[in-house]
């Protein structure tokens, strides 16, 4: 049977829904005292019900390239997740980006209050890394060192946090309010960062846990990178041209933060040119796996269509 990109995504997407409920439970697990209702109640508000669940996605059909199930990949799709719910529920913060809206619900500062807020990002952060210690993950202790190892590095300084960082800076918040000035390649260094680091570590996530071979993991992040970029180029396009319904969160905010993009440096025919290559550049990455990579193929294009 045949299945389509829709198909697997919402499959991937009920498999982690499913990982992230077990995970977020009241009960407290060996070595925990307890854990807070209020807590609880918030960290499943910002993780549980909503989203495309791009990043699991893409663990379990990169996994899926070496014969892994999807069951023995979700948990180290879940841990993803959570660093990536996490990076939400402290990005909508009134610090950060203020926002009231995400996924079309209120944001978890507005639906309980920010010290809370806060403290549901950390436990996301963390839960991530023991989801990933545990022999649910990979039975192999060296895999999962490799697991967490990527995943910090990609959520840390040198990636996600770090790119969180220069995008602060280039809005002006530094430097007296006037939005900076950077060159396309300083932008691209940004977004790879902010954006693109999770991404990529989803697909490389999948090849460490299928055993891939040294050449196969470097094929698989090459794809990874310009799916990153091209999600955030298409992320950027939506912020000027969809509207609040499509999107789930507010969108023009880009232009009047003064955010640093391709699309206010380039324009938007020339970042519509750019995204299509990176497309592209995506699917002749997958090239050395062959009609097997023709989901992941299909997935940069969905990114770079999608309407929300």
């Amino acid at each position: 049977m045949t299945f389509s990109l829709k198909d697997r995504l919402d499959a991937s997407a009920a498999a982690t829904e499913a990982r992230l409920a077990l995970a977020l439970a009241d009960a407290a697990l060996p070595g925990e005292r307890l854990r807070p209702e209020r807590l609880m109640a918030a960290m499943r508000h910002g993780a549980l019900g909503g989203g495309k669940r791009l990043r699991p996605f893409l663990v379990m059909e990169s996994a899926a390239l070496f014969g892994l199930p999807a069951e023995r990949a979700v948990t180290a799709a879940a841990a993803i997740e959570c660093i990536h719910c996490y990076s939400l529920v402290h990005d909508d913060l009134p610090a950060m980006d203020d926002d009231d809206l995400r996924r079309g619900r209120p944001t978890v500062h507005r639906a309980y209050d920010e010290a809370t807020a806060i403290l549901a990002g950390d436990g996301l952060l963390t839960l991530a890394f023991d989801l990933l210690a545990g022999e649910d993950a990979h039975p192999d202790a060296a895999v999962r060192i490799a697991l967490v190892r990527a995943l910090a590095r990609a959520a840390g300084i040198g990636g996600m946090v770090g790119g969180q960082m220069l995008d602060l800076a280039a809005e002006g918040r530094f430097s007296g309010g006037a939005p900076l000035a950077l060159a396309e390649d300083a932008i691209r260094d940004l977004q790879a960062m902010k954006t693109g680091a999770l991404l990529a570590v989803a697909v490389e996530a999948g090849a460490l846990l299928g055993g891939a071979t040294v050449a196969e993991r470097e094929a698989l992040l090459g794809y990874g990178r310009a799916l990153g970029a091209a999600f955030q180029i298409a992320d950027d396009i939506l912020d000027v041209e969809g509207t609040a319904e499509e999107v789930g969160k507010k969108v023009g905010k880009d232009a009047a933060a003064g955010k640093a993009t391709l699309v206010s440096r380039l324009g938007l025919p020339a970042a519509r040119t750019l995204l299509d290559g990176l497309v592209e550049d995506a699917g002749a990455a997958l090239s050395p796996f062959g009609p097997r990579g023709a989901v992941l193929a299909e997935a940069a294009r969905f990114v770079a269509d999608r309407r929300s």
